[in-house]
């Protein structure tokens, strides 16, 4: 896909990615990408929560595409709603160049938390 992130914090996450190479057939900006674009950036900021003895899964996506792009780069922004014990739920917005929000999500991540070692309790 030719994702760059930018930034990854466990409260927000940006990246962005290229039209080219991520069109459907009509030569338009294909909304799968921004489904993967917008659980990525949620996941990854779900990472940064748990920490690498951590895992999350995402188990909720909810997208509506707004508009059509046919080049360029969509830049996407996860920001927490709310990150509790074992959910954490992320506004997503992607924005094509022209400061057009092209697509609106919200994903639910399941967080798995490294486990104390019990050895140490």
């Amino acid at each position: 896909m030719g994702t760059e992130w930018i930034e990854i914090t466990p409260t927000r996450a940006v990246g962005r990615c290229p039209v080219a190479g991520n069109t459907q057939p009509f030569g338009l900006w294909h909304g799968g990408a921004s489904c993967v674009l917008a659980e990525s950036l949620a996941s990854l900021a779900a990472a940064a929560e748990v920490g690498p003895s951590g895992a999350v899964t995402g188990v909720d996506i909810n997208a509506t595409h707004l508009r059509s792009v046919t080049d360029g780069w969509i830049t996407g922004t996860a920001t927490a709603i709310r990150i509790g014990g074992t959910l954490a739920t992320y506004d997503v917005a992607l924005v094509a160049d022209n400061g057009t929000q092209v697509c609106a999500a919200r994903i639910t991540v399941f967080l798995r938390r490294a486990r104390p070692d019990s050895a140490t309790s």
